[in-house]
């Protein structure tokens, strides 16, 4: 497993973005391409062996990452700044390395994440240059109500509502900190920012407050489908495209200096 460390390994995070269009979701599949399975591909081909990476999370098929970490292993000292530009060259043109650094043995991608943060860009206007990065809603929404609605987020911890039915996890509970809408130029771009996700959970979101904000559904409801703690009481998923993960927040601890 690659969360191991290895007697005597280092361990490197590697900072990257990516366009998710192309790709069924960040994790390994058996019979699709992920960006871990091009990552690991690329690393194994440009240091003669297998590696194995660990994500900070993984995000579903056609969703973007402007910010993603993952972790390695290597039994030798790395010239990060080479690697990263060898790997640069290497990958396709939709995923980018921005840094590897080293960082102390049993540093987590995963684990020792305290914050992510996501956006969510809806296009108010046709627009054939956003069709791949934004959702085209073709009707009017209420940005203040639904921003209302925000505000009833941060009163819950159990979010199981939001998550998608055949998951695994031990617990609904996450602790948002942020969730605001915001208007930015010919689109609606919705911010969050959470210790953790549940799978699904950010769309699922988006797609209640859409609910919401069209006048389907009134603010004070939030509180019931929250309670409710049932998936078909909430808004439908948005769709994958117009979702980013923006931002993954680590310890300062977790780097190895010297």
């Amino acid at each position: 497993m690659a969360n191991k460390s290895i007697k005597n390994s280092l361990r490197y995070f590697i900072e990257l973005s990516y366009n998710g269009t192309a790709y069924h979701g960040w994790q390994n599949q058996p019979n699709a391409i992920t960006v871990q399975e091009m990552l690991e591909k690329a690393l194994s081909t440009i240091l003669g062996k297998t590696i194995e990476i660990v994500g900070a999370g993984r995000t579903d098929t056609g969703v973007h990452a402007t910010q993603m970490f993952a972790h390695f292993d290597s039994e030798t000292i790395l010239d990060t700044g080479n690697l990263s530009y060898r790997l640069n060259s290497f990958l396709p043109h939709d995923i980018a390395i921005h840094q590897i650094f080293r960082v102390k043995e049993d540093a987590h991608a995963r684990f020792d994440a305290t914050k992510r943060s996501y956006l969510y860009r809806i296009a108010l206007k046709k627009n054939p240059f956003s069709i791949e990065s934004a959702y085209f809603f073709r009707h009017s929404l209420n940005v203040d109500v639904m921003n209302e609605a925000c505000k009833i987020l941060f009163d819950y911890r159990d979010f199981q509502c939001f998550s998608k039915s055949n998951t695994d996890v031990k617990t609904y509970n996450c602790s948002i900190e942020n969730a605001v809408w915001k208007q930015v130029g010919e689109e609606l771009h919705f911010e969050i920012s959470a210790d953790r996700f549940l799978r699904n959970m950010v769309r699922a979101i988006v797609g209640t407050m859409i609910e919401i904000g069209w006048g389907r559904l009134q603010v004070s409801d939030l509180h019931a489908i929250i309670k409710s703690k049932s998936r078909s009481e909430a808004g439908y998923s948005v769709p994958a495209h117009g979702l980013y993960l923006t931002q993954v927040e680590y310890p300062e601890t977790i780097k190895q200096h010297g």
